[in-house]
């Protein structure tokens, strides 16, 4: 649930001034990931604050042909056919491995995850073997939980539609709805089929949190970069024990919007470059905000389920020398997708370029390693690596 899918050059707002989208679709309550501008920064914003040379991007390979993908739906809706199964027909022989095509109702759906909120049971999905539908992860206290739900469930049907073989944004459209509605999910666990009804309720995620550990170290969870991400970012920094150590934690998060990626890196930078990316071969680039904290010591954790964005203020942080990375390989996410809304008002998001870290690694496909390798002891190899930077007594 949390947010569904929209990275990309957004279709103008579906109309207006067009705003740049990096990393891939996240699709709501899936474990996928996103990575967006913000359509009140968009790109032109960043590339202002500084200049400077620009690494050669890499050649971009897998794309569908957007006149193409184009001319299939519109083929399609003369037709009385379905112009969204059209173009992901095309995009899908094209190679795109991001690439895909959302419905109207989808596509709208990734604004209220942006803001952290999205209506549905809580629950997140991911496609296992065989097109099986599993839940991933379960949101505490939400409706999927209350009826319990259970990560590692196989969802079989919802609302009596078979969901295996679909794909996951298929399955999390289902699953959205009105605040109130029921929903009804048949599950199987261990064997044994399980029928749960659950109604759908507003949610909401905290997308920032904070914890002290000894020593003065201090924890900063970002589980994903929604709006306002950024700031909390700084001001759970400014608001660290002064002398103490900072771990920013990005296991597990999917990515967001990349103006909040940006932002939250400026609260460890003092200005300076942060990424760059390519349309279609135009080379751009992204800066931090000056006045960051650059002096105390910092461990960026990291796993496979970092993500898009997530993956971008690492590889900043790492390539400046500014935090040492410690957990294991992060997802490998690094391509850029542009929107083209299709005549029957779905949107087909097509693989345009590629973005860069600050000493110029591609990510797509191989991720960042980090510099520390470490596994269920992640945490805790973090703090040592801290003292070892003379964090604590």
């Amino acid at each position: 649930m949390p947010g569904l899918p929209a990275l990309c050059l957004r279709p103008r707002d579906l109309r207006r001034g067009a705003v740049l989208t990096l990393a891939f679709l996240a699709a709501v309550g899936t474990a996928a990931s996103t990575g967006c501008w913000d359509r009140e920064a968009p790109a032109a914003a960043f590339a202002a604050r500084a200049q400077g040379p620009v690494p050669e991007p890499p050649r971009v390979t897998g794309t569908a042909d957007r006149e193409a993908v184009a001319r299939a739906a519109a083929e399609a809706v003369a037709d009385g056919k379905s112009g969204k199964k059209a173009a992901q027909e095309v995009v899908s022989r094209s190679g795109d491995r991001w690439g895909t095509v959302y419905d109207q109702g989808e596509y709208a759906a990734f604004a209220e995850g942006l803001d952290g909120r999205w209506t549905g049971v809580g629950l997140w999905a991911r496609r296992g073997p065989e097109g099986r539908i599993e839940v991933d992860k379960v949101q505490p206290a939400g409706p999927a939980a209350r009826a319990g739900v259970r990560p590692g469930d196989r969802l079989l049907s919802v609302d009596g539609q078979a969901v295996t073989g679909l794909a996951v944004t298929g399955v999390v459209a289902l699953l959205r709805g009105e605040a109130g509605t029921p929903v009804v999910l048949n599950l199987s666990r261990e064997g044994a089929d399980l029928t749960e009804t659950v109604r759908r309720e507003q949610l909401r995620t905290e997308p920032v949190t904070v914890r002290q550990l000894r020593d003065g170290i201090t924890v900063i969870k970002v589980a994903s970069f929604t709006r306002g991400s950024g700031e909390r970012v700084k001001a759970a920094v400014r608001a660290a024990p002064p002398g103490g150590g900072l771990v920013l934690d990005l296991r597990g998060n999917p990515g967001g919007l990349v103006a909040e990626a940006v932002t939250a890196a400026s609260a460890f930078l003092d200005g300076g470059l942060v990424a760059t990316y390519d349309v279609r071969g135009e080379q751009r680039a992204l800066y931090a905000d000056p006045g960051g904290d650059t002096t105390r010591p910092l461990v960026a954790l990291v796993d496979g389920g970092t993500m898009s964005a997530a993956e971008l203020v690492t590889g900043a942080l790492q390539d400046r020398g500014r935090a040492v990375a410690v957990g294991s390989r992060t997802f490998g996410k690094g391509s850029v997708q542009m929107p083209t809304e299709l005549p029957d008002g779905s949107v087909a998001e097509l693989t345009v370029g590629t973005y860069r870290t600050p000493g110029g690694r591609g990510l797509d496909g191989s991720g960042i390693t980090p510099d520390v390798a470490a596994g269920t002891g992640a945490e805790e190899r973090a703090v040592q690596v801290l003292g070892g930077l003379g964090v604590g007594p």
